[in-house]
């Protein structure tokens, strides 16, 4: 008997781990349980609850092919080993497959799974699948990982010239095995069951995922590159959440894209060819995360900049976490991210560049935050995002490119649609007004809308001087081998 313990790879098409169980035997599913592991993790409510309902929905795929999914409860991850060697006992399996997750804790739990199985002559396989390339496999010519994302695409773009990831298919179904599926729980411990309203925005399931990337693949990704930086717009595929899950796999996503584009990847569709870019950011911090551990840990990818004196104003953060800065395109982008659990990407810069650069507040705090509210929340990417913006990491802005939030809502929400949708009060301003209501004059400027906690300009020099304070900086990284 085989085991195939499901993780953030909640779909039967495409899974690597799946098919080789399949291959191998009859085959059981089973689900972990870790509220403590998610709290510890910072895992939003939203992303328990969406995990929690593809799961139910992956139960019926499953069902299909005559796979029982199992559910198992372990709070931490320490306990894991023993939970899934009962399991296997239980039920005499031979051997256990999953999918490689990447991180330290992630990592370390696998290592402590596999050993105790060992010791009972069970096998324990891990295969490649959230991933086009393994991390380790793309490194450069002095044999370390890449610190630049352009010079990591080119080498993966000469990969996929050679071979494009295939798609597996569905397995066909395994006779009955008589084992009885557990019920999959509504809820968790811990976790609040979020608003219905945010839950409607993301519908479980993989024909949910496959649905959206149909659509998108069929037109908008053609606008991708002119579109995807206007929050008021439809210019994104949406699919964030389902990839973090893995409710739809980045070669389904690959192979969608080149349909679009006649099979290219570097030329064609500007469109096609900058969403494919995009999935090899992904891939990119995924290998940072497993080449440089230090990232796992709260640490700057620059370890110089540990030595930044980062302001301590709770305040300050708790207006930025509010939406009450008393600057629109941040307040609107901020309330997006509570009502709705996600945040357009362009906004997440914003938002994270205003944060630790013209409020000085440790990029920590905010990529903790954000975790605790992201339904498409993810290690990797999280990190990366928040560690470009303050300048600590991997291709990182310079620390002396500061966005002016103003400048950047004039120049991407220019009618002010975005922040009259999320930042009701200022809907009565005309597009001139709406991105800076402090400029009228008065006190607050507009009734019932906080004056700005900070003024742009001087906080702007205040960041340049933490910075240029630094001991040993270091001049932006490169990969010339």
């Amino acid at each position: 008997m085989q085991l195939f313990w499901l993780r953030t790879d909640l779909r039967a098409h495409d899974n690597t781990a799946l098919n080789a169980a399949m291959k191998q035997g009859p085959t059981v599913a089973v689900y972990m349980i870790s509220p403590g592991q998610w709290h510890s993790h910072d895992d939003a409510p939203c992303k328990v609850d969406f995990w929690l309902r593809n799961v139910a929905a992956l139960k019926n795929g499953l069902e299909a092919l005559n796979v029982p999914l199992l559910i198992v409860n372990a709070t931490t991850w320490d306990k894991a080993p023993k939970a899934l060697l009962e399991l296997c006992l239980t039920h005499k399996i031979e051997h256990v497959h999953v999918n490689e997750e990447y991180g330290i804790n992630e990592d370390n739990r696998d290592k402590a799974v596999a050993a105790m199985l060992d010791q009972h002559g069970i096998g324990f396989t891990r295969h490649l699948d959230q991933l086009f390339f393994k991390p380790g496999s793309v490194l450069t010519k002095s044999g370390g990982y890449f610190k630049v994302y352009t010079q990591f695409r080119k080498v993966c773009y000469e990969r996929l010239h050679h071979s494009i990831p295939s798609v597996g298919r569905l397995p066909p179904a395994q006779a009955e095995l008589h084992i009885k599926s557990d019920d999959v729980p509504e809820s968790v411990h811990g976790f609040a069951t979020p608003p219905e309203a945010l839950r409607m925005l993301w519908p479980a399931g993989e024909d949910e995922a496959r649905k959206r990337l149909a659509q998108f693949t069929d037109d908008a990704v053609h606008y991708y590159n002119d579109e995807r930086d206007f929050p008021a717009r439809p210019g994104t595929s949406q699919l964030s959440a389902y990839l973090a899950a893995g409710v739809i796999s980045p070669r389904q996503c690959l192979h969608a894209a080149l349909r679009s584009n006649n099979g290219e990847f570097e030329t064609g569709n500007v469109g096609a060819v900058t969403w494919i870019n995009e999935l090899l950011w992904r891939e990119f911090y995924k290998h940072v995360l497993v080449g440089f551990p230090r990232v796992s840990r709260h640490r700057a990818f620059r370890p110089e900049t540990e030595a930044l004196k980062w302001r301590h104003a709770p305040k300050d953060l708790e207006a930025w976490q509010q939406g009450r800065t008393g600057l629109p395109i941040v307040d609107a982008a901020m309330r997006q991210l509570l009502e709705t659990g996600w945040m357009h990407n362009r906004l997440r810069m914003i938002v994270a560049m205003y944060l630790t650069k013209n409020l000085l507040i440790d990029w920590r705090e905010g990529e903790r935050f954000f975790m605790q509210h992201l339904i498409d929340g993810d290690l990797a990417a999280n990190n990366g995002g928040w560690q470009w913006s303050s300048s600590t990491g991997t291709d990182s802005s310079p620390y002396f490119r500061i966005f002016n939030p103003i400048s950047q809502s004039e120049r991407f929400d220019p009618q002010g649609v975005f922040i009259k949708q999320w930042v009701p009060e200022l809907a009565e301003l005309n597009k001139r007004d709406v991105h800076d209501p402090s400029a009228l004059g008065g006190l607050f400027g507009v009734q019932g809308y906080p004056a700005p906690i900070v003024n742009l300009k001087a906080s702007r020099e205040r960041a340049l001087a933490a910075f240029k304070s630094l001991p040993h900086r270091q001049p932006e990284t490169q990969d010339h081998e």
